[in-house]
């Protein structure tokens, strides 16, 4: 059985190489033939081009992965079926589900270490790709995300603020407004402002300061500080830098920090959430792909009839992926909740591939 198990294994990983590779060859010619003379025109030397396509392989290698697996385990079963290999494992005692098992196996641990290069291959390749196209080849200059202007932010404890101008490398704010709420009695309860303020010592130092308490709608209390310590703002200046790389160029833990910016910022982060699921969910679409080729090892009709089973399977596959986008785009446009628009492709292709393994012949 080991000896069955290695084969099938070493069919499988050699037939997947072979198919990636011939994938980013075609990839990277299409990509030439539309792309390089831009790169040339906004200049882009020999070595930057090849910097640049060479940096795009990690987003290819988690991108076409679910086709890959798809296509080699479509050419190794119907190989094993047009030359009567999979007769040959019945006839030893072996049901072809079992002797298929090792390649879910391999199919959950790709999927694992598809989700880890995402994590973190992807997203360096990802980031130094666009600062190579952006700043070395188009000569921008690097957005600055450190200085921000007219600043909206909820923080906790129902409160509003508005800042002026935020300086990420001197840690300091201009004008702050600070409105606290009391939506039980639906009236402002509190209202503070300053004129400027310093991060110092983990905590802000604010400048001509004035606090002024509400009831039932009318003032109650003023108090005017020329300069305090004392905790007003719950914020820290992180919170105001705001991301502009790429989903792509972000691994999990930072695309869920900045979700939490973008929230307290008030801002939808639709489309982020599907992002952050999907770094999840659809590694796990290179298990799921698994379910759907291994009926063509068992088939027994002509090689006519197992070549329109391979062409269903491609179908099947394709089909996935467009559902794929097509439910990214609704939960990026909010028309259905985001973790839905990341998972339903995957639950509802799940069930059909189970649907195709129990067709399989024992």
């Amino acid at each position: 059985m080991r000896r069955l198990d290695r084969y099938i294994l070493q069919e499988f990983i050699r037939t997947y190489l072979i198919i990636f590779f011939s994938f980013a060859a075609v990839f990277i010619v299409i990509d030439v033939v539309d792309n390089l003379p831009k790169l040339l025109r906004a200049g882009a030397s020999v070595d930057l081009a090849i910097t640049y396509y060479l940096l795009r392989m990690p987003y290819l290698a988690v991108l076409t992965s679910p086709v890959t697996i798809l296509l080699t385990g479509l050419f190794m079963m119907n190989g094993l079926s047009k030359h009567n290999e999979s007769v040959a494992i019945r006839a030893a005692g072996v049901s072809i589900k079992r002797a298929m098992l090792p390649l879910f196996f391999l199919g959950l641990l790709i999927s694992i270490l598809i989700a880890a290069f995402g994590e973190y291959v992807l997203p360096r390749a990802e980031s130094y790709r666009n600062y190579v196209y952006n700043v070395k080849i188009k000569g921008e200059q690097p957005e600055d995300q450190m200085l921000k202007s007219r600043i909206h932010y909820r923080g906790d404890d129902d409160d509003f603020y508005y800042f002026g101008f935020f300086d990420g490398y001197k840690n300091d704010l201009r004008i702050i407004e600070l409105t606290r709420i009391d939506f039980e009695n639906n009236e402002i309860s509190h209202h503070i402002s300053a004129n400027s303020a310093v991060w110092k010592d983990d905590k802000w130092l604010l400048k001509d300061c004035e606090i002024r308490e509400f009831s039932s709608k009318e003032q109650s209390n003023f108090i005017q500080y020329p300069q305090t310590d004392i905790e007003i703002l719950n914020v820290e200046p992180n919170d105001f830098i705001r991301i502009t790389k790429k989903t792509l160029a972000l691994n999990f833990m930072e695309l869920k920090e900045y979700i939490g910016r973008l929230k307290k910022l008030g801002e939808d982060a639709s489309s982020e959430i599907v992002d952050l699921h999907m770094k999840v969910s659809f590694p796990l679409t290179n298990l799921i792909v698994i379910f759907f080729f291994i009926p063509i090892a068992t088939s027994n009709i002509r090689s006519k009839g197992r070549g329109w089973v391979f062409m269903l399977g491609l179908v099947v596959c394709f089909a996935y992926l467009i559902i794929v986008k097509l439910s990214q785009s609704l939960g990026y446009n909010g028309v259905i909740h985001p973790v839905v628009a990341a998972w339903a492709p995957n639950l509802i292709f799940t069930v059909i591939g189970l649907v195709f393994l129990q067709k399989a012949e024992i």
